[in-house]
């Protein structure tokens, strides 16, 4: 065990998330919000699709993130040409007339699939069978994945010409589903001001890949209070329209709540979120801190939303009062 108990790993954690925060603010400018939630999502063991316009810097913050972790990075240009063999890898024949298996990019501890809604489904299917069992099979051979893995997808929500939408069920392997917003007047200035230098900034690493499993072994083991459990649930079932436990806007506006599977990921969300504030165990503002960024790709909303220009964020806050 790393630490001697669970309280000077949780205290740890704070301290290491706090020069985590101080390493990525020498590159990163702003984002506060999208780097706290990618954080977590890493100690929680999810999954990322970051929604943004190109030049937010997307590229430089998984890199950045990659860095100060000290794990090693891929980077997945997902184009329609892209085969599922160009991220899980291949057989080759070599010169001794043997069969030998090159691993593919998938083969990394951070993943950034860049407009993963470039490619066919095919190909989605494959990264995606990775980031849900953790290993890949070719030519009937199972390769395990190294550990701590993660993907962070990215999705260009303009020019939907020729792209292929990731579908529901897809969408759900994600823990959070980040919008990245345009800088403020003043950040703007400042990341025009860092990058127009020719001044290069080194970052140091602040964790190890041994200590980031204890810690996401950490996050499960943190205790939870009954009302809490039940407060996610429920707000889970708010979001299930034509059911009993439906909120009059879900039977409004949605015509598809959310599964199991994001109360599960506002749980183990929620704890990550108290034990990164320095909290021992998650109350239900934890819960509701993090629950925008899991419920914004777990419901659908329906054409009377639609009409009456009511979002999913707007949705989402009306079931949490």
């Amino acid at each position: 065990m790393m630490y001697s108990s669970d309280v000077e790993g949780a205290n740890a954690l704070v301290e290491k998330y706090g020069r985590l925060r101080k390493e990525i603010g020498k590159v990163v400018v702003g984002q506060d919000e999208v780097v706290h939630n990618t954080l977590l999502s890493i100690f929680c063991q999810g999954h990322v699709l970051l929604v943004g316009v190109p030049g937010l810097a997307k590229t430089l913050l998984v890199n950045t993130i990659g860095k100060v972790l000290g794990l090693s990075f891929s980077r997945i240009q997902f184009t329609p040409d892209l085969m599922p063999s160009d991220i899980v890898g291949t057989e080759i024949l070599d010169e001794s007339r043997q069969f030998r298996f090159v691993k593919g990019p998938v083969f990394a501890n951070i993943i950034l699939a860049d407009e993963i809604n470039r490619t066919p489904p095919k190909t989605q299917s494959a990264l995606l069978e990775a980031m849900q069992e953790k290993c890949v099979t070719v030519s009937g051979t199972t390769y395990k994945l190294k550990e701590p893995f993660f993907v962070l997808a990215t999705q260009n929500p303009i020019e939907q010409e020729g792209t292929y939408p990731l579908p529901e069920a897809q969408l759900d392997r994600f823990m959070f589903n980040l919008t990245l917003d345009y800088p403020s007047y003043e950040e703007e200035v400042q990341v025009v001001k860092n990058t127009t230098m020719g001044v290069e900034v080194n970052v140091e690493p602040v964790l190890t890949p041994e200590e980031i499993v204890y810690f996401q072994q950490l996050v499960r083991r943190v205790p939870v209070s009954d009302h809490v459990y039940e407060y996610a649930v429920a707000l889970s079932a708010k979001t299930r329209p034509g059911t009993q436990a439906a909120h009059e806007w879900a039977n409004r506006f949605l015509s598809w709540g959310a599964g199991p599977r994001a109360s599960q990921y506002l749980i183990i969300g929620a704890k990550a979120n108290a034990l990164l504030s320095g909290k021992y165990s998650p109350d239900i503002e934890d819960v509701r801190k993090v629950a925008v960024p899991i419920l914004r790709h777990r419901i659908i909303r329906n054409y009377a939303a639609e009409a009456e220009g009511v979002g999913i964020e707007d949705i989402i806050n009306e079931l949490m009062k």
